[in-house]
């Protein structure tokens, strides 16, 4: 686990993850926009856009409400972030972690997924992360007494969600079925440690735009690494 991280920052520089970081960055920053735009639209009734039936004034950051709202989309924009970073990079998986596979593990390269199939890990991902973050949250808000409680909460929750997830990107293209579950359930704390690296890699700004493609790379390097002990 522990070689993983410098391994997957060594190879940042691939064409191939290169390509990979501009596209899930743009589809994020694609999707940020219109959340931003429809939160906009709820919270101050009005459309920043000028488009479509609402009005618009140009009145968005009048008035403690409309800058309360603003604040409350922020923080929103700042939860979502990694569920959409991860959702994103769920479709462009198979280029991480075939770049991974090719420079250093040719031998055991696994097959790629089909684009729906691929789009359907990646909203499974996205979806998974905002379920259990929208189930612990009440417990965020009750531990926020304790100063630390809510971040070590946290850190808990999405180390294994995204553990989970980012393990199952690789998996999945080598297992299937009965398979892939007993490699998924025989590799819990192992993904757990790698999905508390990557929940800190969110945390960190700039890192968190290169956490899921480093999350990917790190993944592949943890399910050949331990293959080949």
């Amino acid at each position: 686990m522990f070689a993983a991280f410098p391994l997957a920052i060594a190879q940042l520089g691939d064409p191939h993850i290169l390509r990979v970081l501009a596209k899930s960055l743009a589809l994020t920053i694609l999707l940020f926009a219109a959340i931003a735009t429809l939160a906009g639209w709820l919270l101050t009734g009005t459309n920043p856009c000028g488009i479509g039936p609402l009005d618009f004034r140009c009145e968005i950051g009048a008035g403690g409400g409309a800058v309360a709202a603003s604040m409350l989309a922020l923080a929103g924009l700042w939860f979502l972030f990694p569920a959409v970073a991860i959702g994103v990079v769920g479709l462009f998986a198979d280029e991480v972690v075939e770049a991974v596979e090719v420079r250093h593990y040719p031998a055991a390269a696994g097959r790629n997924l089909p684009f729906g199939p691929s789009l359907i890990l990646g909203l499974r991902s996205a979806g998974r992360m905002i379920g259990w973050n929208l189930l612990a949250f009440p417990f965020y808000l009750l531990l926020l007494v304790t100063g630390v409680g809510t971040f070590l909460l946290f850190l808990a929750v999405n180390a294994l969600v995204l553990g989970r997830d980012l393990g199952e990107m690789v998996a999945v293209r080598h297992f299937r079925g009965e398979a892939l579950a007993s490699w998924l359930a025989a590799t819990r704390g192992r993904r757990a440690l790698l999905g508390l690296a990557a929940t800190g890699l969110f945390m960190i700004p700039f890192a968190n735009l290169l956490a899921p493609v480093l999350g990917a790379a790190m993944a592949t390097h943890l399910f050949h690494r331990r293959r080949d002990d």
